[in-house]
């Protein structure tokens, strides 16, 4: 319901060489990323916080495009969007590029289908959906999207398996969900992980009240460090030099007075409470606001006994940003395969979210999550695949500081159950880096900071780590700020390890639309059985990867039956029992032939039986419709 048709957006833009200027009955706004003189950027909506921050430039975003798109750097909205601007114009045959909502802050959202069109509608056809950049500052699952449409625009036409599937399949991809996010993100020092809409984290009645500060100019919020001197500090130290690595660089997390340190994000406590930086700029997740299974936010639950989500928002869909993915995925049924990505941890996660998966996925469904985990495994080399609900929460068995088995934990509103439970799909929530523990270098079966900071001395030259500097702290006094790079080691890679993770997370999507079920059907077949009798039959097989619906999606009736219809020129089949063309078989009123689901590698045929009271020629169309797997249609002539 919010597609705008190509040729208007591209007119828009300029793009569209021959077509009127059309112009948005929508004020124009200023966003401050596009303000070069500024030296702010500033936020929408009302909060107790500031809503303002010194603009910054990172030498890992590239904020101007080149004339080439290399992924040595990171790329902002703006930058991406001028990439698909480009290759919407360069490739009209095969893609169409539209605004598919707008977020709080009313910036566009840009979506772009790819599909041969001379080979039919993309809703008429088996289709897949990626989209990254749902976490504001998971910049690195958008660059996966980047690097995706990228490699299918290119190689249509050269490489055989990209063309078939573009030819027969239609692919949706989304770069960047969250826009307002993203760029507060790249422009400035703050950490955001949310929309921008403001939010009270810490349910204290203040808004946004207390954000993160670079203290020491920078333009990176590290963390902080502080010896405990007084008694009231040291009752709270929870942290001291990790023994385990000589360079007393790395923290370990104790019990609370056992510790010689206090551990904080840079800032300083703008509410007075004693936190800091518990409640900066947004706190929604829009992977906490999908309908399937979702809870209050925190406080939501009056009882206090039972469960609630944080960042759930204040309903289900109250966002936007996640409001335009569901409503449009629900108007493309025809989408068998999804990937809504984030980092960092990384692993393929898929549902449920809030059970064991033999509790409440069909044995059958399963199966084919099973392999996919697999396929996934196979490019990218994770440590893990598997869902959310326990595979994910118990990875690492143990609880580190307790030394208590870690159990299954549920997490409410997630995108993956949505896609599974309510959608019948296949969802993925994929998660890309790993914060530089590449592998476990001390053996210790766990993949964690120290591993980490082995990796970045040994091949990042030290750059992910900024050692601990001494700072005199406005209320905290003596404190020391350093630690990993937030934005470009924490959350998401140096640049030069960018390309190889957007590369085999992408990869993997391919290979996931490469699977998506194929209905190949033969011509139909018509055979006279006597003066005015024929049969008209149909065959297909489904070679594709998947079955056109999952036992899920026949469930919930998110699918109908493969089904079958035989038409002819209506003023034929007029006059009931004395119509020129009359279909005899089926014998109900109901001439559509139900054919059931077809499965992976399954073989179907039809059969209809046609009356003919004439002497010249009949056409007429027999159709094939499948809600995944497409839609066909071909003509028979009938002669008698």
């Amino acid at each position: 319901m919010y597609k705008q048709l190509t040729l208007l957006l591209l007119a828009f833009f300029g793009l569209g060489q021959g077509f009127a200027q059309v112009k948005e009955f929508r004020k124009d706004k200023a966003y401050p990323e596009k303000d070069s003189k500024g030296k702010y950027y500033t936020v929408s909506g009302e909060r107790h916080g500031p809503s303002f921050f010194k603009k910054e430039v990172f030498s890992e975003v590239e904020y101007t495009p080149g004339d080439q798109l290399t992924f040595d750097k990171y790329h902002t909205v703006d930058v991406m969007y001028h990439w698909y601007e480009k290759w919407a114009a360069a490739f009209p045959e095969i893609t169409d590029l539209y605004v598919i909502g707008y977020s709080f802050e009313d910036r566009p959202i840009y979506q772009m289908t790819i599909t041969n069109k001379e080979t039919g509608k993309d809703t008429d056809k088996p289709a897949a959906y990626f989209e990254g950049g749902r976490h504001s500052g998971e910049i690195t699952s958008s660059e996966s999207i980047l690097w995706l449409t990228k490699h299918l625009l290119e190689n249509y036409g050269k490489d055989e398996e990209i063309t078939h599937l573009i030819d027969t399949k239609a692919i949706y991809l989304r770069p960047q969900n969250n826009p307002d996010g993203s760029n507060l993100y790249l422009f400035s020092a703050q950490r955001n992980r949310s929309t921008v809409r403001p939010h009270d984290n810490d349910r204290d009645g203040l808004v946004d009240e207390d954000p993160e500060e670079d203290l020491d100019g920078d333009g990176i919020i590290y963390q902080m460090r502080k010896m405990a001197v007084t008694e009231e500090e040291k009752k709270k130290a929870n942290y001291i030099v990790n023994p385990d690595h000589p360079s007393g660089k790395l923290m370990k997390r104790v019990f609370a007075g056992q510790g010689d340190y206090l551990v904080f994000t840079e800032g300083i406590d703008n509410d007075g409470d004693g936190d800091y930086n518990e409640d900066g700029v947004g706190g929604l997740d829009l992977h906490r606001n999908y309908p399937e299974n979702w809870r209050p936010d925190i406080g939501g639950d009056l009882t206090g006994r039972g469960y609630t989500q944080y960042g759930a928002g204040q309903y289900p869909l109250s966002e936007a940003e996640t409001r335009s993915t569901v409503l449009w995925i629900l108007s493309h049924p025809n989408i068998s395969v999804v990937n809504s990505m984030d980092t960092r941890v990384p692993m393929h996660l898929r549902p449920p979210s809030t059970s064991k998966s033999e509790e409440r996925m069909y044995p059958e469904d399963l199966a084919i999550y099973k392999e996919m985990d697999e396929l996934g495994l196979s490019y990218t080399a994770y440590p893990w695949a598997g869902d959310v609900y326990e595979t994910y929460s118990t990875r690492y068995k143990v609880n580190r500081l307790t030394g208590d088995p870690l159990k299954p934990s549920p997490l409410f509103g997630h995108g993956p159950d949505f896609g599974y439970f309510y959608f019948g799909s296949i969802w993925y929530g994929d998660e890309l880096w790993n914060n530089g523990a590449m592998k476990d270098y001390n053996g210790d079966g766990i993949y964690d900071d120290y591993d980490g900071l082995v990796w970045d001395e040994e091949e990042n030259g030290g750059r992910g780590f900024k050692s601990w500097t001494p700072f005199t702290h406005p209320e905290l006094g003596e404190v020391e700020i350093g630690g990993f790079h937030p934005k470009f080691f924490g959350q998401n890679g140096p640049p030069w390890q960018l390309e190889d993770w957007a590369r085999k997370q992408a990869l993997f999507n391919l290979a996931m639309a490469q699977r998506l079920p194929e209905l190949k059907v033969e011509t139909p077949e018509v055979k006279k059985i006597s003066d005015g009798v024929f049969e008209v039959s149909l065959s297909w097989t489904n070679v594709g990867g998947l079955p056109v619906a999952l036992e899920q999606a026949k469930l919930v009736k998110i699918v109908q039956e493969d089904r079958v219809t035989l038409e002819f020129d209506k003023e034929l089949m007029e006059g009931y029992e004395n119509a020129k063309v009359k279909i005899t078989s089926p014998e109900l009123y109901d001439k559509t032939i139900y054919a059931g689901h077809t499965g992976k590698g399954e073989t179907k045929k039809v059969t209809f039986r046609v009356e003919v009271k004439m002497d010249e020629e009949v056409t007429g169309k027999i159709k094939l419709s499948s809600t995944r797997g497409g839609f066909i249609s071909q003509e028979i002539t009938l002669n008698n």
